[in-house]
């Protein structure tokens, strides 16, 4: 059996996506790990503790394990880990060398790049990273991230033995902003779990979640600048139809989390649409396949995103999106067929996108036939056969040097 180790050194995959800074990277590691264990890959996830009373090893399920490795104070605000990442590449280290041997390092983020940097000149092994996101694309829409994380970034895009995109988009930034060798670049897309994401009976979803046969727009994700809550907010009030609610699952997240929601909130009053905006705690995964299917639109107005799990949850939900022409976005969502991509930040234009849907039904029922015929084609699975490929080739290849 291969086995393989996974850095994510900032985020761990048993923590509760929506909270804090858990959000799609948790899905991702957590589904994409079980899905390799079923393939026969054997992977240890290795997570800074960031909880003290967190066990040193969580057996989650054969061939997948989480590791909680000490790298500084369990509380340490995600702006200061740079300064463990040394700390958190030793104690993974300890790990490796006291158990059997892996195949190749998955670093996910670019925290946990550098620590598997390290670690593949210390070990002589392939080094495979997955970015999600890029701090040169995010200064693009205006979210600046410091400098040493663009030189972090660009040091490990130019020592990874495979660098994995979600989508062609993806390879474009990473050759265009970093200069990466396409030929080291490999798409490999997401997949969703369609044992819990599949079209249902909307009465009721929404019977389910205490919902109205009002029409209900819905935004799921962390409440930060870069989602752009506000816009949902601002498309929401521009609606002729004051019938209309906006639910928001999801809560603060990161540095400007708290500020972030203090605002809207003043927004929202502002807007007089107090009584027409509905706050929804994080939600168990797997639970927020009702809130989708409750749903007659999806909000995704983000400045950036490398990929959108939730465009491509609630497209398997059967649910029409209406979404930021960004990142990935333009992959999964199919302008007027699958639903709607917005080219600016226009709330105008978001309402406009969004009355459509919502006065022509079978401009709707067609949307949502197209949206869960698309995400059909993504599963975890084959997501997990590529990387199992992938894997394997790497044990043929000369490591690429810095």
């Amino acid at each position: 059996m291969t086995s393989i180790a996974v850095l994510s050194m900032h985020t761990s995959p048993l923590a509760q996506p929506g909270m804090g800074d858990s959000g799609g990277m948790n899905v991702y590691v957590r589904e994409l790990v079980a899905s390799l264990a079923q393939a026969g890959v054997d992977s240890s996830v290795f997570v800074r503790r960031w909880r003290d009373d967190l066990p040193d090893v969580v057996e989650v399920e054969p061939g997948f394990r989480v590791v909680h490795v000490d790298a500084g104070p369990s509380d340490l605000a995600k702006e200061d880990l740079p300064s463990v990442v040394d700390a958190f590449a030793a104690g993974v280290r300890r790990h490796l060398d006291a158990g059997p041997a892996v195949a190749a390092l998955h670093a996910n983020y670019w925290l946990s790049g550098l620590a598997a940097h390290r670690l593949k000149h210390e070990l002589s092994l392939p080094l495979v990273t997955t970015f999600h996101t890029l701090a040169r694309v995010k200064a693009e829409y205006g979210d600046h991230e410091p400098a040493h994380r663009e030189e972090g970034e660009a040091e490990i895009i130019g020592c990874a033995d495979v660098l994995l995109a979600s989508c062609r988009t993806e390879v474009e930034q990473l050759v265009d902003h970093y200069g990466a060798d396409p030929s080291r670049i490999e798409i490999v897309a997401p997949g969703v779990d369609h044992a819990f994401f599949s079209p249902g009976d909307r009465r009721g979803a929404r019977q389910a979640v205490g919902l109205g046969d009002h029409p209900v727009l819905l935004f799921v994700g962390r409440i930060q600048p870069l989602k752009r809550l506000d816009v949902a907010i601002r498309a929401l009030a521009a609606l002729d139809d004051r019938t209309a609610e906006l639910v928001v699952v999801g809560g603060p997240s990161g540095a400007e989390g708290d500020g972030e929601m203090a605002d809207v909130l003043v927004l929202i009053d502002a807007l007089g649409v107090a009584d027409r905006v509905r706050f929804v705690p994080p939600q168990p995964h797997h639970l927020l396949s009702t809130w989708y299917r409750a749903a007659d639109v999806v909000v995704v107005p983000s400045r950036s995103e490398s990929f959108g799990l939730v465009a491509l949850e609630a497209a398997a939900c059967g649910t029409p999106v209406v979404a930021a022409a960004v990142g990935g976005l333009t992959t999964l969502v199919d302008d007027g067929r699958t639903g709607f991509l917005v080219d600016d930040a226009d709330p105008a234009t978001y309402a406009a996108r969004i009355a459509a849907i919502l006065a022509d039904p079978v401009l709707a029922f067609d949307l949502r036939q197209a949206s869960a015929e698309k995400a059909a084609g993504y599963t975890w699975s084959t997501t997990a056969g590529r990387l199992r490929r992938l894997y394997a080739d790497l044990g043929a290849r000369s490591l690429v040097r810095c």
